[in-house]
């Protein structure tokens, strides 16, 4: 049950994770990628990735095939899932990317192949055995352990990280007996340089990539929480940290506004799997209070630093630097804070998609580059493009008197003579 050069591996999602993935397996074995979203398949072929992981040059010239047709990946040796796992409006864990997946792909495979299905979508312990598998039999009649078999390598991908790629991070590995995770080692060790980690169990491996973004969760919000206090005392949070950094085991977290498809997410599978065993997550849930709170509270700090309503400019919409994603973006609670304060704001991002802004938070982004002026500017997401901004350009954008709130600090090292401003 070793891996071969000559199998044929078919990736089941094309976004951040899946893409990626399937690019770096493509070097080395057969591979399809497949995408139930037509105009994302479209694109690629075009040599476009809109989430900006991939080069136009690297995709053209990679051999990966696409697809949004599923017909066309029947009978594959291996299926890795990569769709996403969100959660509802309740932060209920939301599991419909993932079941819908696991019921295409459960009629293209081929008992004689003896296949593998690989998740890598982020879930809590036992998702993968115990609903997934169930519903492979259920909608295949194929028997677990003998017609196809399990397995789990949770994804790191870091949107907009050039460095921690998944050809240079160590992959955790497990499947569902000893064959199975070497057949795996030898699939992932094909695609990275740090190698595989061989976690004990499937569980394993869902329990450590979902604490990974807990844990980042938790320590942020102890860093949102302090922010809060020391804004009581008139303390900035960067000069505390400045200092505080000098020690030699400090944690460098920062304060900010924790969204995005990872670690705002992540905790409420966390969470929900401990209720349903009967325990009271308080930690996690705790720090997700205070996260989920961040936004709004930063939109009273403003509101109370102008003294009324105004006309407000918000610099960034994603959910972190650098990356078009607006995948639940706290962003968006600063902004409809501010609005129900009585604000009238206008949006911008440099890389964000017009229309997926429009669909997701019914907001329309200013197409005609940063002009006006305004009587509060907060920069929200520190893209490059925004750092870039002479002090001259962002001056002008202020109407007089008007605040610029640097969440993120980044101007910290800048004069910016005359003008008023705010920062955590």
């Amino acid at each position: 049950m070793n891996a071969s050069t000559h199998d044929k591996i078919v990736v089941v999602g094309l976004g951040y994770v899946g893409l990626p993935l399937a690019v770096a397996l493509a070097k080395s074995f057969d591979v399809i990628g497949l995408d139930i979203d037509r105009r994302r398949v479209a694109e690629l072929e075009d040599g476009h990735d809109r989430t900006n992981e991939i080069e136009a040059d690297v995709l053209r010239a990679s051999p990966l095939k696409l697809t949004s047709e599923p017909a066309e990946c029947a009978g594959a040796d291996i299926y890795i899932v990569t769709v996403p796992t969100p959660v509802d409006d309740s932060n209920q864990p939301d599991l419909g990317p993932v079941i819908g997946a696991t019921k295409t792909l459960a009629k293209l495979l081929d008992a004689g192949r003896s296949p593998i299905v690989v998740y890598e979508s982020t879930v809590y312990p036992g998702v993968t055995d115990e609903i997934c598998g169930p519903l492979i039999e259920q909608e295949s009649g194929l028997v677990r352990g003998r017609d196809f078999f399990l397995g789990y390598s949770p994804e790191r991908i870091n949107p907009g990280d050039r460095e921690h790629t998944v050809d240079r991070i160590v992959k955790v590995i497990a499947g569902e007996n000893e064959r199975v995770t070497e057949r795996l080692a030898g699939v992932y060790g094909a695609v990275t340089s740090a190698g595989v980690f061989r976690a004990r169990s499937i569980k394993a491996a869902e329990a450590a990539k979902v604490i990974e973004n807990a844990q980042r969760d938790i320590n942020i919000a102890f860093m949102n929480e302090i922010t809060q206090i020391f804004s009581k005392l008139d303390i900035s949070i960067w000069d505390v940290l400045e200092a505080a950094g000098t020690k030699w085991n400090f944690l460098k977290f920062q304060p900010g506004l924790v969204g995005g498809h990872c670690i705002g997410v992540d905790p409420y599978y966390l969470s929900h799997r401990a209720q349903q065993l009967g325990l009271d997550p308080n930690v996690i849930l705790s720090g997700r209070s205070i996260n989920d709170g961040m936004g709004a509270w930063v939109a009273d700090q403003l509101h109370a630093q102008l003294g009324r309503p105004g006309k407000a400019l918000i610099m960034g919409l994603a959910f972190k630097e650098n990356v078009p994603d607006l995948r639940n973006s706290r962003v968006i609670d600063v902004i409809r804070r501010l609005e129900a304060l009585g604000h009238t704001i206008t949006v911008h991002d440099p890389l964000a998609d017009a229309a997926e802004a429009q669909h997701e938070y019914g907001i329309e982004l200013a197409t005609d580059g940063l002009e006006g002026a305004y009587d509060l500017v907060l920069v929200a997401v520190p893209h490059e493009s925004y750092s870039d901004l002479s002090d001259e350009q962002l001056s002008g954008l202020l109407s007089e008197g008007g605040l610029l709130a640097d969440l993120k600090n980044l101007y910290a090292r800048r004069p910016l003579a005359g003008v008023r401003r705010w920062s955590l």
